[in-house]
C-alpha cells in the first residue's frame, strides 16, 4: 500500500511541477513577445521622468488587458504575462485542493482551502 501511495504522490508532484513550469514559461513568453512588439512599435519614446504616467485606463482591468493582448498590443501582452505569472501559484493551490481531496487527506484540504481563502481575500477583498 505504501508503494502505491508513494507512486500516487510522485505523480501528483510531477503534475504540479508541469503546471508551475508551464505557467512560468507561458508568462515569460508573453512578456518577452509583448516587449518585442512594444520596442518595435515605440523605438525611441520620449520619456519625461518628472511626470508620473500610470498605465492607460484600458490596462487597469483584466478584461481590458485581455482585449489589448488579443489585439497584439505590446503593453497588453506584457500585462497579460504578469497576470499569468500571478495566477500560476494560485493555480497550484487550487490543484492542491483537488489533489488532497483525491487522496482523502481532509486536514490538508482544510488548510489548503484556508490558504486559498486568504489569497482570494488579498486579491479581491483586501482593499475593502
Amino acid at each position: 500500500m505504501s508503494t502505491a501511495r508513494t507512486a500516487q504522490e510522485e505523480r501528483l508532484d510531477q503534475i504540479m511541477a508541469v503546471l508551475l513550469r508551464n505557467g512560468v514559461l507561458l508568462a515569460a513568453g508573453l512578456v518577452f513577445a509583448g516587449g518585442i512588439i512594444f520596442v518595435m512599435r515605440h523605438p525611441m519614446p520620449a520619456t519625461n521622468y518628472r511626470v508620473f504616467q500610470g498605465e492607460p485606463q484600458e490596462l487597469r482591468t483584466i478584461s481590458g488587458i485581455i482585449k489589448e493582448a488579443a489585439k497584439f498590443h505590446g503593453r497588453g501582452l506584457i500585462q497579460l504575462g504578469l497576470l499569468v505569472l500571478i495566477a500560476t501559484p494560485v493555480a497550484r493551490v487550487v490543484f492542491s485542493v483537488f489533489a488532497f481531496v483525491y487522496q482523502k487527506d481532509w486536514i490538508y484540504v482544510a488548510i489548503t482551502l484556508m490558504v486559498l481563502a486568504l489569497l482570494s481575500y488579498s486579491f479581491f477583498g483586501g482593499g475593502l
